[in-house]
C-alpha cells in the first residue's frame, strides 16, 4: 500500500501541473469581482486585465469610470505589450432602445514580445471562463482591428 502512495502522489502532482500549465495562468478572485460590478452595478465603463507573471495569475491592471469614452480605454490599453479587457458598449437600437453589450477584447499588438503573445493567447480561455456574461469576443493586433465601428457592426 505504501509503495502504491509513493508512486502515486508524484503521478498525481505531475498530471496537476499538466492540466495548470495547459490552462495557463490563474484568475485572481478580484478579476471576477470588478467584472461583476461593470456587469451588474456599471460601475466601470471598462477594465483591463494585465498577466503578473510573479504571482502566475491575471490580475486588474485598470478600470475606466462610467462617463469614459472608448477613446479613453484604447488610450489606456499599452502600445507594445498584450492585455485583455471588457469594454461595456452602450448603443441605440433602431427601434430607439437604449442597450448594452459587453465585449471581450484579447489585445496583442504586433510589436509585443512573443513571449507575451504566447502567455496571453494560452490564458486568455481560463479568463474567458470566468467572465460569464461577455456577449462578443475580439482579437486584435492592431488599433484599425478594435476601432469604434468594429463593435458597432457587431451589435447591428
Amino acid at each position: 500500500m505504501q509503495l502504491l502512495i509513493t508512486v502515486a502522489r508524484p503521478l498525481l502532482q505531475f498530471n496537476n501541473l499538466l492540466a495548470n500549465a495547459s490552462s495557463g495562468m490563474g484568475v485572481a478572485d478580484q478579476c471576477k469581482g470588478t467584472f461583476l460590478e461593470l456587469q451588474r452595478k456599471k460601475a466601470h465603463r471598462y477594465v483591463i486585465f494585465k498577466i503578473d507573471e510573479k504571482k502566475n495569475q491575471v490580475v486588474v491592471d485598470k478600470t475606466g469610470t462610467p462617463a469614459e469614452s472608448y477613446e479613453d480605454f484604447t488610450l489606456a490599453l499599452p502600445e507594445n505589450d498584450c492585455r485583455y479587457a471588457v469594454y461595456d458598449f452602450d448603443f441605440v437600437t433602431s427601434d430607439n432602445c437604449q442597450k448594452s453589450k459587453i465585449f471581450f477584447i484579447a489585445w496583442s499588438p504586433a510589436t509585443s514580445r512573443i513571449r507575451a503573445k504566447m502567455l496571453y493567447a494560452t490564458s486568455k480561455d481560463r479568463l474567458r471562463r470566468e467572465l460569464d456574461g461577455v456577449h462578443y469576443e475580439i482579437q486584435a493586433t492592431d488599433p484599425t482591428e478594435m476601432e469604434l465601428d468594429v463593435l458597432k457592426e457587431r451589435v447591428y
